[in-house]
């Protein structure tokens, strides 16, 4: 496996990091929303201390994952009948636009 040493930011603290290479993108898209979230809350809150910001966006970020959870449990049974359904369509668009 192909690793890498990266370093994110993260309330104002560097951490370095050893990753997959594959998953560097997510890491630091996560590291970067986690940074979004953080200012948000400085910005509409009088919030002086690092720790309730931190604990606030994992709070978020907690409720934003359950809710997902949530919802595809109820939505994966037709799943696979809706995706049916976009290949037929895809199919005859693609034959039209052959003919």
């Amino acid at each position: 496996m192909d690793k890498l040493k990266i370093k994110v930011s993260i309330g104002g603290r560097v951490y370095p990091l050893t990753i997959k290479r594959e998953e560097e993108e997510d890491i630091r898209k996560a590291a970067n929303n986690i940074e979004s979230i953080i200012k948000h809350f400085e910005a509409n809150y009088a919030v002086k201390d690092k720790q309730d910001l931190l604990a606030m966006c994992a709070l978020q970020l907690a409720n934003r994952v359950e809710d997902i959870k949530g919802k595809s449990l109820v939505d994966s049974s037709n799943f696979e009948s809706e995706l049916s359904s976009i290949e037929v369509k895809l199919a005859e668009m693609l034959k039209r636009s052959l003919t």
